[in-house]
C-alpha cells in the first residue's frame, strides 16, 4: 500500500461531503452525523476482530479496508487529515510502546 491510495481514498470522502445522499453512501454517512460514522467505524471494528480470529486472511484483508475506509470517513468528520495521522506516527516512532502509553496517563 501506499501513501497516494490514502489520499486518493481521502480526497474522494472529501468530495462527497454535501452531495446526494441518495447517490453516496459516504454522503449518507456524513448526512447521518458522527454518531452513525463512530458506530460504523465500531462494527468494522469487531468484524477485523472476528475475521482474525476465525484465521480468514482474506477477510481480514477485507475487514481491514472497510476499517480504513469508515476511519477515513470520521477523521473526515473531525477535521483530521491522514497527514494528522501519519505526523503522530512519526513522532512516536522509535519511542517504546510502554514508554508512550506511560507519557499519555500522565
Amino acid at each position: 500500500m501506499t501513501q497516494a491510495i490514502l489520499d486518493r481514498l481521502f480526497t474522494t470522502i472529501l468530495d462527497r461531503r454535501g452531495g446526494d445522499p441518495a447517490t453516496s453512501y459516504t454522503t449518507s454517512l456524513f448526512a447521518k452525523g458522527p454518531p452513525a460514522i463512530v458506530r460504523k467505524v465500531g462494527e468494522e471494528t469487531v468484524e477485523l476482530v472476528i475475521a482474525a480470529m476465525q484465521d480468514d486472511r482474506t477477510a481480514v484483508i477485507k475487514e481491514s479496508a472497510d476499517l480504513l475506509y469508515h476511519l477515513m470517513v470520521l477523521w473526515a468528520d473531525e477535521g483530521i487529515s491522514p497527514a494528522d495521522v501519519l505526523a503522530e506516527l512519526e513522532r512516536r516512532e522509535g519511542t517504546s510502546g510502554l514508554a508512550e502509553k506511560a507519557a499519555r496517563k500522565g
